[in-house]
């Protein structure tokens, strides 16, 4: 069985260009006639020098040159950017409400209130827009993760799909509130 198994891994390397490049740079780098690392002390400083070698040539994971980025991995990387942001923001706001007094500040919500009044209509709408796109997309990204954690629109075009609706849903969710 292990044999078996073991002869599909190497059948299926021998099919993969990539692979088998990887796999020939690796050998390349090996002293003729190692072919195992032992275990023994005595060839630890050899072996590490051997894995070293390896190392080299082996290609960055994912290597960049062979991967070509999709809409889930920008939106990944944007779901983890906008909690992060919304996050230090509202560390920022609790401690500036927190400690201003301390400092000499009014940060009482009948000053913030007021400070808010007295801008122009399109700083209200400007900065409420910059509030609202992360909060909506972070919470759009947030739903669709717990829709594949229950085992729906797991399919490439499920996966799709619901990155369309999520970029959809934050424009107009962000533009509905930015206007309210």
């Amino acid at each position: 069985m292990l044999a078996t198994r073991s002869f599909t891994a190497w059948r299926a390397v021998a099919q993969n260009p990539i692979a088998k490049a990887v796999v020939a740079k690796n050998l390349a780098a090996l002293p003729t006639g190692v072919r195992t690392i032992s275990a023994s002390p005595a060839r630890n400083q050899h072996d590490s020098d051997i894995l070293v070698k390896q190392r080299a040539v082996r290609p960055v994971s994912p290597d960049l040159k062979i991967y070509q980025p999709q809409l889930t991995w920008y939106m990944s990387g944007a779901v983890r950017i906008t909690g992060s942001t919304l996050a230090g923001g509202l560390y920022a706001g609790v401690f500036a409400y927190l400690l201003g007094p301390l400092v000499g500040i009014q940060l009482d919500s009948a000053s913030l209130v007021s400070a808010v009044a007295a801008l122009p209509v399109a700083a209200k709408v400007g900065a409420k827009a910059t509030l609202a796109f992360p909060f909506v997309y972070h919470s759009l990204g947030g739903i669709r993760h717990l829709v594949w954690d229950s085992g729906y629109a797991l399919t490439l075009k499920g996966v799709y799909a619901s990155g369309y609706a999520v970029l959809a849903g934050t424009v107009l969710g962000s533009l509905y509130l930015a206007a309210i």
